[in-house]
């Protein structure tokens, strides 16, 4: 079996849950409006200024210069081929979070610098879905549609999951492809390194840094009080820790990988 791949949660998410993400942003600027809002007012928000729409597009074309062509060969990870098509998609997601951030993905400095963390995002990627097929782990179609359905109710519903949709030039069958690997590369996680239980030892001192934090800035925020915060903490907790181990498994598939860069 090919896999079709996109990236998924060991760098920046799948591009399935970065569509979820963008959809929460969406969701989270229309609470924000006041629900009197007038057309007039509407009106009187700021347009973005003609050197502001010039920045975005020199950017815009910056940003695309890094792409490489979709037929290349970017990669060899034990003799599957991996193409431009699947690097620009990683590429696409990691220069994002980088904006997000405040960083500048284009300058001299970063370029590089994107261009491994693309190739290692991939590579990664790769390995952990092939160790997944030979541990003959599968996503039922249940289990893509539960999921398909959580992200078409996050966009208001079968016509919003369509405008999303064409927003990323996807169709439906490539975004269940998509949400299916997703649910491979998470079940494979588990099998290889399960989650352990944090002790409540543990949990204890990160509520009380949080709360020392929390002193320190002066935040009008409360913490909520121990009992209520315990369990939430122990998620978290669960998941560095799992992420951590992962991280490690990872970089011993890679030993024992046969993997050749092209680019």
């Amino acid at each position: 079996m090919n896999y079709k791949k996109i990236l998924l949660p060991f760098v920046a998410g799948a591009l399935a849950l970065s569509l979820a993400a963008c959809s929460e942003d969406d969701k989270a600027t229309k609470e924000e409006k006041p629900k009197e809002e007038t057309a007039e007012q509407a009106t009187e928000q700021k347009e973005p200024t003609k050197e502001e729409l010039a920045a975005a597009e020199e950017m815009k074309a910056k940003l695309a210069e890094q792409q490489v062509d979709k037929s290349e060969i970017v990669a060899v990870v034990n003799d599957e081929e991996l193409t431009g098509a699947e690097y620009n998609t990683a590429l696409t997601s990691i220069q994002g979070q980088m904006q997000q951030s405040g960083q500048d993905p284009t300058s001299k400095e970063a370029v590089e610098q994107v261009k491994s963390q693309v190739l290692d995002a991939i590579v990664n990627q790769t390995l952990i879905l092939q160790k997944a097929e030979e541990s003959k782990l599968t996503a039922t179609e249940e289990e893509i549609n539960k999921e398909y359905a959580s992200y078409e109710e996050q966009f208001g519903g079968e016509e919003g999951m369509k405008e999303a949709l064409k927003a990323e030039k996807m169709d439906v069958k490539t975004l269940k492809q998509q949400i299916g690997q997703s649910i491979v590369f998470e079940k494979y996680k588990e099998k290889a390194v399960p989650a352990k239980k944090v002790a409540d030892k543990e949990i204890q001192e990160y509520y009380d840094q949080a709360a020392a934090q929390a002193k320190e800035a002066e935040s009008a925020q409360e913490l909520p009080p121990f009992e209520e915060a315990k369990e939430e903490i122990r998620g978290i907790l669960e998941q560095q820790q799992q992420q951590e181990l992962f991280a490690a498994h990872v970089e011993e598939l890679k030993k024992d990988a046969k993997i050749e860069l092209k680019i």
